[in-house]
């Protein structure tokens, strides 16, 4: 099977927003009930970005934002547990064995609890949110997800008043991740928020795209998105979240910590060491845009660092 590169693929074999959302209206209730998911109703015209505005309930992108393809969020990812060619989690993930599933929740909560992650999927309903997804790498999607507030786990296992900050970890297999079976990061890989921004309306577990489960490649069975920071803090394939009182470390800014802050929000005026930030293309696009601040969610989630240097806490 040849696999499709982003500079293989014209702006005219992008699917149009509204057509997708016309066929999912007509097939996608029914092909997430096959797959076990409990879906949302679809989303309204307004709640899309089709109306011209979007929602600061749920983050929702703009008419100009069209889905990326599905084939292109599948075949196009960053995840060096299975390599560091964009392509090689589409072609090696298939070995990760993803039930049965635990995610631990402890630390600094009054109910720690192990959940199957089945219970998980039927125990908090999926919403479908429509996100962009900002890459380091100056690329960029946008991805329709399934999945709900992580805040509402969260609430289940009751934080202490000493939580401050959450601490995720990703599974840990190096016989089914072959490219744990090297050293180019320190593994597990590890991802940390603070409390505030953890419990933000926009932040999600995700146990789905495109009305579909979550693929291997994507970070089955469940993961993480911040749509207002750069992808690699949308930690994937999640098995332990720990509430906790200091900062936690974090698998990039230990590996790098030059270029990779705790932070890691979306910022034009703050260039990776090797490039500039100031622009991106969109994956199935050849023209670059502005990057925008905070990856475009500036009005829901600016005022979580009000009085900060952005420069400095990047």
């Amino acid at each position: 099977m040849r696999i499709l590169r982003p500079r293989d693929i014209p702006s005219s074999e992008i699917t149009d927003e509204s057509l997708y959302w016309n066929r999912r209206e007509f097939i996608g209730a029914a092909a997430a009930v096959a797959a076990g998911l409990i879906p949302a109703s679809p989303l309204s015209r307004r709640e899309r970005g089709t109306g011209g505005e979007d929602t600061s309930e749920r983050g929702t992108v703009g008419q100009a934002d069209k889905l990326t393809p599905f084939e292109d969020i599948t075949t196009y990812n960053n995840y060096y547990e299975f390599g560091t060619d964009k392509a090689d989690p589409s072609r090696y993930a298939h070995a990760l064995k993803t039930r049965p599933w635990t995610v631990a929740v402890e630390g600094e909560v009054a109910k720690p609890k192990v959940f199957d992650v089945d219970e998980i999927i039927r125990r908090y309903p999926a919403e479908e949110r429509v996100y962009r997804l900002r890459c380091v790498e100056a690329w960029s999607m946008v991805i329709p997800w399934l999945g709900f507030p992580l805040s509402k786990l969260l609430g289940d296992v009751q934080p202490t008043s000493h939580a401050k900050y959450v601490a995720f970890t990703t599974v840990h297999r190096p016989e089914e991740m072959r490219g744990q079976r090297g050293n180019v990061l320190p593994w597990p890989y590890v991802e940390g928020l603070r409390l505030d921004e953890a419990m933000h309306p926009l932040t999600i577990l995700a146990t789905g795209l495109y009305g579909k489960p979550l693929l291997n490649q994507n970070g089955a069975p469940l993961r993480l998105v911040v749509p207002w920071k750069y992808g690699f803090k949308s930690i994937k394939s999640i098995v332990r979240i720990r509430l906790v009182r200091e900062q936690p470390p974090t698998t990039w800014s230990m590996a790098t910590p030059g270029e990779y802050g705790f932070y890691s929000n979306v910022n034009p005026n703050v260039d990776h060491p090797r490039w500039s930030q100031k622009r991106e293309r969109r994956i199935g696009e050849l023209r670059r845009r502005p990057t925008l601040m905070f990856n475009g969610y500036a009005d829901q989630v600016a005022s979580l660092y009000s009085g900060m240097d952005l420069a400095r806490y990047y």
